[in-house]
C-alpha cells in the first residue's frame, strides 16, 4: 500500500475531531493550526497567577499541544524559588531572559545570566533561586506537560509554594528538599 493510500485510509477510520485533539489535523490536510501571540508578561487566557515569590503567566497550554508542552513565564522573581524537587515524567527547561538565577540540577550548582539556559532532566532533583538586586524573568517549559498546569493552579489557591511532599506526589513529582537560599 502506498503512503498516500495508507494516510487516506487511516483518516477515514478516525473522526477529524479525534485527530484535532491529538494534534494531527495539520498533518492530514491543508488546514494549519492558527498562531496565537501572547505579549510579554501576559497570560494566554488573560489570567493573573502568583506563587507568593513571583508572578507567572501561562504562555502555551497543554491542551494546545495535545499535552506535549506547558510553557510559563516567571516575572518579578526576587529572593525565593521552589523547593528542591524532581519530575517523574517531565523534563523542565529554564531560559533566563533577565536578571540572574542560581540553579541546582543534581549535585551541580550554576549561576545563569540573561540568555543562559539549563535543562532539569526527568528524575533529577532541581531548583533555582534568583540572585542579585534585579528581579529575574524566565521562561520555563515542561515536556510533556503532565499535570503541571493543575499543579500551578492548585498551588496558587494557597498563595504560597507547596512544601508538603504529598502535594508534590499528587502531581507526579517528588519533594526532595528545601529551596536554595539567595546569597
Amino acid at each position: 500500500m502506498k503512503r498516500r493510500q495508507f494516510l487516506q485510509s487511516t483518516a477515514a477510520v478516525f473522526p477529524l475531531s479525534w485527530l484535532e485533539r491529538a494534534g494531527w489535523a495539520g498533518m492530514m490536510g491543508d488546514s494549519a493550526p492558527s498562531a496565537h501571540v501572547v505579549p510579554a508578561e501576559q497570560d494566554r487566557l488573560g489570567e493573573h497567577h502568583s506563587l507568593g515569590f513571583s508572578s507567572i503567566a501561562f504562555k502555551v497550554l497543554p491542551r494546545e499541544t495535545a499535552g506535549g508542552l506547558f510553557l510559563i513565564e516567571h516575572t518579578h522573581l526576587l529572593k525565593a524559588g521552589p523547593p528542591l524537587h524532581l519530575h517523574h515524567a517531565q523534563e523542565e527547561y529554564f531560559y533566563v531572559m533577565e536578571g540572574r538565577a542560581l540553579f541546582q540540577v543534581g549535585e551541580q550548582r550554576v549561576e545563569l545570566k540573561s540568555g543562559d539556559s539549563v535543562l532539569g532532566p526527568r528524575g533529577v532533583p532541581h531548583t533555582f533561586v534568583p540572585v542579585g538586586e534585579k528581579p529575574a524573568r524566565m521562561l520555563i517549559a515542561f515536556t510533556p506537560a503532565g499535570q503541571m498546569e493543575d499543579f500551578f493552579r492548585e498551588q496558587e489557591k494557597l498563595g504560597v509554594p507547596f512544601q508538603d511532599p504529598a502535594d508534590f506526589a499528587r502531581f507526579g513529582m517528588k519533594w526532595v528538599g528545601p529551596p536554595l537560599k539567595a546569597s
